[in-house]
C-alpha cells in the first residue's frame, strides 16, 4: 500500500506543555487507521495539526508530494477541501435543517449555486447513509446516532480523499456504535476514502481498522495491524489493551 500521508518528527507545544514530541506515522491510502491511547496524549492535537487547524512547531506532514506544514495559507485552504472532518458531536448548525446542513459545504466551499443540483446531491447522501426523507428535520429532532450519520454525510459532501473521524461513537450505546463503525467501513470500501479515526472504543477500532497507532506522551510507541498491536511488548500498550478488553467483558 502507498502512504497518502507521511508524518515526520511532528512537534507541538503550548507554552511549557509538550503535546506532540516528534510523531512519525504513515497513513496508507484507502485504508482505515485508528489512533488510540490514553486521554490527554495528543490525539486531537495531532488531527488538528495534520489539517493545519493549528500550526505545528516543527516537522513535516506530507499529503501525496506536498508538505502541508510548509504550505502557504491560501494553498492550504485549497488542499483542505481534500479532507473531510467528522466532529465528535457532529457540529451541526441547530438553526438549519438537515438538508441545509449537508448543503452548506456544497454552497460555501464547493461553490455550487444550482439549487436543483444541491438537492440532488443532498438526497443522494441521505439515501447513502440510510436516512432518506429526513431533510426537513432539524438537529434537535434527531437521535444521537442520526446526528452522527448526518455529520458524516456533510463531511462526504465535498467528496474528500481523506476523512478524519473524531471519536465517532462517543455517547452511543454498543448497538449504535456498531452501526457507525459499519458506516466508516462503507465510507472506506464503497467510496475508496482513506479513513483516520481517534477513538476510545478499542474493541471497535480493532474490529474495523487495517492499522492501529498507539500514541503516548506525544509519540507513536506502537504501530501495525491489529494482530501486531496485540502482540506488542510495550508495557503501557499491553496494560491499556488488557484493561480496554476487560471492560468489554464486564
Amino acid at each position: 500500500m502507498t502512504p497518502i500521508i507521511r508524518i515526520r518528527n511532528l512537534r507541538k507545544s503550548f507554552g511549557k506543555k509538550h503535546v506532540l514530541c516528534g510523531v512519525n506515522l504513515d497513513i496508507m491510502e484507502k485504508s482505515i487507521t485508528a489512533i488510540i491511547g490514553q486521554s490527554g496524549t495528543g490525539k486531537s492535537v495531532l488531527f488538528r495539526s495534520i489539517m493545519r487547524m493549528i500550526e505545528p512547531d516543527a516537522g513535516e506532514v506530507w499529503f501525496h508530494d506536498t508538505d502541508l506544514a510548509r504550505l502557504p495559507r491560501d494553498e492550504m485552504l485549497r488542499i483542505r477541501s481534500k479532507f473531510g472532518y467528522s466532529f465528535q458531536n457532529a457540529a451541526l448548525f441547530d438553526s438549519m435543517s438537515v438538508a441545509e446542513n449537508i448543503a452548506f459545504p456544497l454552497r460555501e466551499v464547493v461553490g455550487i449555486k444550482n439549487n436543483k443540483e444541491i438537492r440532488k446531491r443532498v438526497e443522494k447522501l441521505l439515501d447513502w447513509i440510510e436516512l432518506p426523507g429526513i431533510g426537513k428535520m432539524h438537529p434537535d429532532e434527531l437521535s444521537g446516532g442520526m446526528r452522527k450519520r448526518v455529520g458524516i454525510a456533510r463531511s462526504l459532501a465535498m467528496e474528500p480523499e481523506i476523512l478524519l473521524f473524531d471519536e465517532p461513537t462517543t455517547g452511543l450505546d454498543p448497538v449504535l456504535a456498531e452501526t457507525i463503525h459499519a458506516l466508516v467501513q462503507r465510507v472506506n470500501r464503497e467510496l475508496g476514502i482513506t479513513c483516520i479515526l481517534i477513538t476510545h472504543n478499542i474493541p471497535g477500532a480493532f474490529a474495523i481498522s487495517d492499522r492501529i497507532a498507539f500514541l503516548d506522551l506525544g509519540e507513536i510507541v506502537a504501530e501495525g495491524d491489529p494482530k501486531e498491536i496485540t502482540r506488542s511488548n510495550h508495557p503501557l500498550v499491553r496494560e491499556f489493551l488488557v484493561q480496554s478488553f476487560r471492560e468489554l467483558d464486564v
